[in-house]
């Protein structure tokens, strides 16, 4: 097995040997290292990137030796995929702020170049023969799916637009005897599994339908696939035989699975959290799986779901209490990013260390959200962030409402596309709130469109219906610089001077508007990239937040902040599976600004 887990306050990748019980460390950079695999022959990888996300892929034998480049030739740039096939064959993804380029060669030589394509796509699969590749491009494009052949030739192009309904790749059957890529199609507010082959084309398994986002990955045998399901928060395991029809429920316990991958016969390995657990390990079949180094023992704190009337349907609030209370608390608003994410009863170290400092968390999966179907994802009712922040307030009014939490003692926190929730929010309903925090935030919409990064100028087209020249209105009356004089809060904005999904210069502008308004604002800036994989940035961020919000909002001196060992938002303990190279990672996808944009699957 390989994973990533935490050493010395960095995201570090680990082999674990189940015959002997041990964990191995292997990579150790200074920047901490996000990006592993590991292949058929068992070589573990990992991208060696910079502080701007370019790189190149490494790999060394499973029980440790040289490290050795992954293909020969080939330039630095950021990660957009890996796979390697039964035969040693290597097809890499690799782009930049304009194309994608896939390369392909034997393990460690010389490489060559398959395609290019104009804009961000991501390799998603090979052939175990290594003689077909797949290719992912915007899920709801004419292009969703490509299938090359190894020399370039496309044999097939599948489409996800209009009645074809969108559509993710999750990689080639892991058996030779046949060709067949397995897929995830949206269809009719139905999310379900796919599989195509160069015989019969796309077949949809509509006998296997789910009502929320689902991604999976084919079994060992290659005959039937492990499906995840996320829904309200939480997750399930089934399998579907593919052959038989049939669909199977695994055991697991409540709460969210972070990664789940099967084994040979039936040991499935999952990755379990819940808000009052950190992350652990389980095998279906009782394999030892190695300890991971993250919070042990009781995890403060009343946990409850509170769902809220909307005007597109019910919001759903994961909400934890201090122990202990008597009568109504200081909150904060935890905000998602995304906007195609969600909140998850999943350890949290930020919520730890805000519910150990005697404050109410509420985690929001607003309008927009996954887990809650195709209907919620796309009900921007109110308009782009609005009818978000309009969420937000209505469930601030209900758990007023309810004694839950005090009216006059509510903050926001935030980050990437949830930072820019928190401004907005700020700005078009000054009265609600006592103190924000925006982390890495969008701040001005279309200047951030015009300096980000290709995939998000993607998404923000989608999501506005154009570019600024073409819709001007919707992007100044969704942008949070519009309404920066009429802030009222004080407010913290972090930013980072490499970001490229949410740049500087659009936060800076922001700023600016703040100080002319006269609006009393701190601001703390990273030299790092939008995902940061050094743990001292995190603690320093959650420490700094901390201490505003206890100041701001109960007028507490500074003070040290209750900080657990795993403060990093949104990776609870830096502890994850990585997937076998040739299969997409589980927990990312490119539509959202919080993702790291590079694998494909509808959540």
């Amino acid at each position: 097995m390989v994973f990533t887990a935490d050493s010395g306050g960095r995201c570090e990748v680990f082999t674990w040997d189940a015959a002997t019980g041990r964990a191995r460390q292997v990579t150790d950079r200074p920047g901490g290292t996000l990006h592993g695999a590991i292949d058929p022959d068992a070589r573990v990888w990992w991208f060696d990137e910079d502080e701007h996300g370019a790189g190149r892929w490494w790999f060394q034998p499973f029980g440790g030796g040289h490290d050795r480049p992954g293909l020969i030739g080939v330039p630095t740039a950021g990660p957009r995929g890996l796979a390697v096939s039964d035969t040693g064959a290597v097809a890499m993804g690799l782009g930049d702020d304009r194309t994608t380029t896939v390369h392909f060669g034997p393990r460690g030589g010389p490489a060559r170049e398959v395609t290019r394509v104009d804009g961000h796509v991501t390799l998603s699969g090979i052939t175990p023969a290594g003689h077909l590749l797949a290719i992912s491009g915007a899920a709801g494009s004419a292009r969703a799916v490509t299938v090359l052949a190894a020399d370039g030739t496309v044999r097939a192009v599948l489409p996800g637009d209009g009645t074809h309904g969108r559509l993710w790749s999750l990689g080639f059957a892991p058996t030779g005897d046949r060709d067949e890529l397995l897929l995830v199609r949206e269809e009719e507010d139905r999310y379900l599994p796919a599989s195509w082959r160069p015989e019969t084309g796309v077949v949809t398994h509509d006998w296997c339908a789910f009502d929320t986002e689902i991604t999976a990955r084919w079994h060992p045998d290659g005959q039937s696939v492990l499906i995840r399901q996320d829904r309200h928060g939480r997750s399930t395991l089934h399998r579907a035989r593919l052959a038989d029809r049939t669909l199977t429920r695994v055991p697991t316990r409540p709460g969210s699975l972070l990664d789940a991958a099967p084994r040979a016969g039936e040991d499935i390995h999952y990755l379990w959290t819940d808000t009052a657990h950190a992350p652990l390990m389980y095998s279906t079949g009782g394999i030892p799986l190695p300890p991971l180094g993250t919070v042990s023992g009781h995890v403060p704190g009343e946990h409850r779901d509170i769902w809220t009337p909307g005007p597109e349907g019910p919001v759903h609030t994961l909400l934890s209490l201090p122990e202990g209370r008597t009568g109504p608390v200081p909150a904060v608003f935890l905000v998602h990013g995304g906007p195609a994410d969600h909140d998850r009863d999943a350890y949290d170290g930020v919520v730890h260390s805000l519910v150990a400092s005697g404050f109410a968390v509420a985690r929001v999966n607003y309008r927009g959200s996954t887990s809650y179907g195709p209907r919620w994802r796309r009900a921007f009712g109110a308009g782009v962030g609005l009818a978000q922040v309009q969420d937000l307030a209505a469930v601030r009014a209900d758990l007023v409402g309810r004694g839950l939490i005090r009216a006059d003692e509510v903050g926001l926190w935030g980050t990437s596309w949830g930072g820019y929730l928190v401004l907005l929010a700020l700005g078009t309903r000054p009265g609600l709130w006592q103190a924000g925090v925006a982390v890495k935030p969008v701040a001005d919409c279309a200047a951030a469109y015009r300096t980000s990064t290709p995939a998000l100028r993607s998404l923000d087209e989608r999501l506005f219906g154009g570019t600024p020249d073409e819709v001007p209105e919707r992007y100044a009356r969704s942008s949070p610089i519009r309404y920066a004089a009429a802030v009222r809060a004080p407010l913290l904005v972090v930013a980072a001077t490499h970001d490229v999904k949410c740049p500087p210069g659009q936060v800076r502008g922001y700023l600016d508007a703040l100080r002319e308004a006269g609006v009393r604002h701190e601001s703390m800036w990273l030299e790092t990239g939008h995902d940061g994989y050094e743990g001292g940035d995190h603690v320093n961020v959650l420490r700094r937040a901390v201490v505003f919000l206890d100041r701001e909002l109960r007028g507490t001196a500074a003070t040290t902040p209750q900080t657990s060992r795993s403060a990093r938002r949104g990776s609870p303990g830096q502890v994850r599976k990585a997937p076998p190279a040739g299969t997409s990672n589980a927990e990312r996808t490119m539509e959202r600004r919080t993702s790291h944009a590079e694998g494909h699957h509808p959540e």
